[in-house]
């Protein structure tokens, strides 16, 4: 098998089985994160009824504005305070991380923790 289609077949079997557990409510949504080698996503869902409450990501002009590189841990923290200013504007102060079967360093604890600086409790 190739390394990368294991790599990424393990990552999925590492997010199936987190999701069993992990679930938003209304209460405490979902901080869900996604990276790919250009860009790093993150959204705000309420599974009960499968709407995204806020998304941000270094596709957004305003978030990705002055920086350099839009895949590196500089991005990532913009993402994760630009999400929990969306958070906190919409009366969410509260959320449950999903890291998405990644691994929690470099980008996606860069999210994480900028997010928690920013208000937001995970």
């Amino acid at each position: 098998m190739d390394v990368a289609k294991n790599r990424r077949l393990s990552r999925l079997k590492r997010q199936a089985r987190v999701r069993k557990k992990v679930v938003g409510t209304p209460k405490r949504p979902r901080l869900s994160v996604f990276r790919s080698a250009g860009h790093i996503y993150a959204q705000i869902i309420e599974d009960t009824s499968g709407n995204t409450l806020a998304a941000a990501s270094t596709l957004n002009k305003d978030v990705c504005a002055g920086l350099k590189s839009k895949g590196n841990v500089e991005a990532a923290k913009a993402v994760g305070t630009a999400i929990a200013k969306l958070a906190l504007a919409k009366h969410i102060d509260t959320v449950v991380f999903d890291r998405n079967g990644f691994i929690y360093q470099g980008r996606v604890q860069a999210l994480a923790d900028a997010a928690r600086e920013a208000g937001l409790k995970l």
